[in-house]
């Protein structure tokens, strides 16, 4: 079989292409250049000049075919120019989400299939079964072996069809026995740190980075008292009662502050540059405890503060999901409105699955969780998972 694997320069993707040639395929890399603007990188931070020089050592000791495609106009188009309109509304996205659907499993696809690919291949740590229901041929995604490096919820939003055409060779294995593949085969990536930040961009000074397009406004900082009357309706008697009565948006919907319900505490640079949870660049001190930001509003110019990491206002028992922005891998497992199901759910990388449960209506999917959850931010991503498999996804409300 001919798969082109997405060759990055990184550990990962240089070991998933030896596994493939190992098992007979013909394999090729194929580096992508999405990214050249450094306005607001941390130097030194995932330079993409030297990922493609590593990328090219590794084909040349693999001996494969090695090509590069320059994607950067649609990874701007379709990522970048997406992120700033999110952030500009008080939301916050997930870029690398995103980079999954429209690049790396789309564009991609079709830059491989140019160079007659039958597979295309990555080194995420994720799993893939093929299954038939109904005479139909299913795919399943599911969670890496090593529950460490598991990265399924960035593939969340990925769809059968993208499924047909990708294989993970890195499925079954732990992040220690990869390292120790390429070192045994001295690849040049072996000792390679693994990329943080905004896929392909690197890591960022978010404020510096945003005001490419974003210019700063100004506005009141308000703290809200850990003892507002607002925080009775996170009491698990008015869940329950809300739960009797069908009221699921009463849980799911963020809590509206007003200016009159605290105090001010300071002035920021503009609200749209931070997220529900963030301590960082506040530069508000003289209290006990930090500040951490339970919201924004970014219409006019205002952000809520609350005293310490366990303020009621950074956890909420649910979250809302409007029916435009739900996805299911599994078509086939969609639940229609009026309906609920039981699933395993994670709003981040690397958090641990939550129990909760969905409750389906016409506008969309409230998910009401078992524990109130810590962070849940809007523009971010909901993913939910039966057992293993990763099910379905969408844009929290």
């Amino acid at each position: 079989m001919k798969i082109v694997v997405g060759l990055s320069g990184g550990v990962d993707s240089s070991v998933a292409a030896y596994l493939l040639k190992e098992a007979g395929h013909e394999v090729s890399g194929l580096f992508m250049i999405n990214w050249h603007d450094t306005t607001g990188t941390l130097s030194g931070d995932c330079p993409w000049e030297e990922d493609l020089l590593i990328a090219k050592l590794v084909a040349h000791r693999l001996g494969i075919p090695f090509h590069q495609v320059d994607l950067s106009e649609p990874y701007r188009e379709r990522v970048v120019d997406y992120m700033f309109s999110e952030y500009e509304k008080g939301r916050t996205p997930n870029p690398d989400v995103l980079c999954n659907r429209e690049i790396k499993f789309d564009l991609f696809i079709g830059e491989a299939e140019k160079l007659g690919a039958d597979m295309v291949a990555t080194g995420h740590y994720c799993r893939k079964e093929t299954i038939v229901s109904g005479g139909k041929t299913l795919y399943r995604l599911l969670g890496g072996m090593d529950r460490n490096k598991d990265q399924s919820y960035f593939l969340c939003q990925l769809s059968q069809s993208q499924l047909e055409k990708v294989i993970f060779p890195l499925g079954g294995l732990k992040k220690p026995e990869v390292r120790n593949v390429a070192s045994g085969l001295q690849l040049a990536s072996s000792m390679k740190k693994d990329s943080q930040g905004i896929c392909f961009v690197g890591k960022v000074d978010l404020p510096s980075f945003l005001q490419q397009k974003l210019s700063e406004q100004k506005g009141r900082v308000i703290g809200i008292s850990a003892d507002d009357p607002v925080y009775l309706r996170q009491n698990r008697d008015h869940i329950e009662a809300c739960l009797k009565e069908g009221n699921y948006h009463d849980i799911t919907s963020p809590i509206k502050y007003s200016p009159e319900q605290g105090k001010p505490a300071g002035e920021h640079r503009g609200a749209h540059f931070f997220t529900i949870g963030q301590r960082k660049g506040l530069q508000i001190g003289g209290r006990k405890e930090p500040l951490f930001v339970i919201a924004t509003d970014t219409q006019n110019k205002l952000l809520y503060v609350g005293q310490g990491k366990d303020h009621p206002g950074l956890f909420r028992h649910g979250l809302f999901i409007p029916a435009e922005d739900m996805h299911w891998i599994r078509p086939d497992l969609e639940i229609p409105a009026g309906g609920s199901g039981e699933y395993l759910v994670r709003i981040r990388y690397r958090q641990p699955l939550q129990k909760a449960t969905m409750f389906m209506q016409k506008e969309g999917a409230h998910l009401v969780f078992q524990k109130a959850q810590r962070g849940i931010t809007p523009g971010q991503f909901a993913a939910w998972y039966l057992e293993d498999e990763l099910v379905g996804s969408g844009v929290i409300g």
